[in-house]
């Protein structure tokens, strides 16, 4: 893992490119002393009435309520997201919260087996310290959907945040520390990457998840798996939008933009490839077109703003380059594809067609408003186009006929796919992909089998017989 400079955890403002703050790394030994303290702090946390776990969280949950705009703001400060899409982002992260909170001490107790003889039964224990590595784009979301669940079960968990957002990383611990959270039971950490190694090889630690780009990905796995510590991925996506027919074409395109451009398109589940039968096709890219061109840019914390930053120059510069390279292969430039000239990391709405294998929009995550239509003869060619991905995270698809949307959405290889609506999520519903999108599951009841020991007790009378054993 590469190194990563002492004071890389800064806010810059992606709207204005003001550097705002910097916040020091720690490192050697006072990351030692964070998972020591992480350490003892589960030995009791683990202790605790699972109700009392559970009323800690539900205690961050009102609080995240209470600081609502607060962290809104931060939150749009440090990414460039759109004021209401923050305030949004912190009403899910709350409701998670929430919800294991909840459901958490059901989705936890014993499961009786059916046995013939005596009792079997499983019990959830918590393994201990866990490292979640996040991201940037949901700052607030994609944390809790991590330590919420962990933290009822009684593990305890130590955060590395993106480099970009550190206000919102202590605005968590904060929150989690006037929620009465022990010391040690959430811990932030600003650290480099080569201390997420050593972090991850500590005896202390019991287990990683990242959510992140494929190279990380790939590290913490690896680092993971040579400790034989369980780790959890979610990593890119390149979702499918299939469109089947053209009843309610101008929902469809709504929900298509609402897919594309939520979060500015910098969404792991955002819509990505438009896969649309023919005789829709033309019609499906011209409404794209125009609704594209209607988004205005702006400074993301005015009301008005319909298009903001993205979230760092570096990432602006990126998109607009794998658009200019795939237009330079020979796809087809319908709108959009350049840096707009205003300040900030903006880049143009963007909607291409004609991309081939080989071409970089073809098998790349475009993280950003980019949108790749493809144009198909029938089901069958939508099927194996969208299939034809690296990725396999989220997908939906769009018809009449619900039972023909649901004998697709069956075909297609991913760990979720909505039919007649964008992809989205819900505490209630799992979440996560396969191949190049990781493994494992988050949220709903699948969120708190991640990092669990499901210890099995048989229980067999004194004078049982004793049978083989096999191992």
């Amino acid at each position: 893992m590469s190194n990563q400079h002492k004071s890389s955890f800064t806010t810059v403002n992606p709207y204005s490119g003001e550097t705002l703050a910097e916040f020091p790394a720690i490192e050697g030994t006072q990351v030692d002393d964070a998972v020591e303290t992480a350490g003892r702090a589960f030995e009791n946390w683990r202790k605790q009435p699972i109700a009392h776990r559970a009323a800690v969280v539900r205690r961050a949950a009102e609080l995240m309520r209470e600081r609502k705009e607060e962290l809104a703001r931060t939150v749009t400060l440090e990414m460039g997201k759109l004021i209401s899409e923050a305030r949004g982002e912190v009403d899910l992260a709350a409701s998670i919260l929430e919800y294991y909170a909840q459901h958490g001490p059901d989705f936890a107790a014993a499961e009786s087996l059916d046995v013939e003889e005596g009792e079997a039964y499983l019990i959830a224990e918590p393994l201990g310290v866990l490292l979640g590595v996040m991201p940037w784009n949901f700052p607030l979301y994609q944390v809790v959907r991590f330590a919420g669940p962990n933290l009822v079960l009684g593990n305890t968990v130590m955060v590395k945040h993106a480099g970009i957002c550190p206000q919102s990383a202590l605005a968590l611990e904060s929150l989690f520390r006037d929620a009465q959270a022990p010391e040690g039971v959430y811990t932030n950490l600003f650290v480099g990457h080569d201390e997420v190694a050593r972090i991850i090889d500590s005896p202390t630690v019991r287990g990683a998840s990242l959510t992140g780009s494929e190279k990380a990905g790939a590290q913490v796995a690896e680092r993971a798996g040579h400790n034989m510590k369980p780790s959890l991925l979610e990593l890119g996506g390149s979702d499918v939008f299939i469109v089947l027919d053209r009843e309610g074409l101008e929902r469809t395109i709504s929900a298509a933009v609402a897919g594309r451009m939520a979060n500015t398109g910098q969404s792991c589940v955002a819509a990505k490839r438009f896969i649309v039968l023919d005789a829709v096709h033309d019609d499906f890219v011209d409404g794209m077109r125009r609704a594209f061109e209607a988004l205005q840019p702006g400074d993301p914390a005015d009301e008005a703003t319909t298009l903001g930053p993205l979230s760092s120059e570096q990432a602006a510069a990126d998109l607009a380059d794998q658009i200019r390279e795939t237009v330079e292969q020979g796809a087809e430039l319908v709108t959009g594809g350049h840096r707009i000239d205003h300040p900030g990391a903006f880049v143009e709405p963007t909607v291409i067609t004609g991309v081939k294998p080989g071409m970089r929009a073809y098998a790349e995550e475009l993280f950003g408003p980019a949108a790749v239509v493809y144009r198909v003869a029938d089901e069958d060619e939508a099927i194996a186009l969208a299939n034809d991905s690296r990725y396999g995270l989220g997908g939906s698809v769009f018809c009449a006929d619900v039972e023909r949307g649901r004998r697709v959405a069956e075909r297609i290889e991913t760990g979720m796919v909505w039919v007649n609506h964008p992809t989205s999520t819900q505490p209630d519903l799992p979440f996560g992909g396969i191949k190049r999108s990781g493994y494992g599951r988050e949220l709903s009841k699948l969120g708190m089998q991640e990092f669990v020991n499901r210890k099995l007790v048989r229980i067999l009378p004194p004078d049982a017989p004793l049978r083989g054993i096999a191992g």
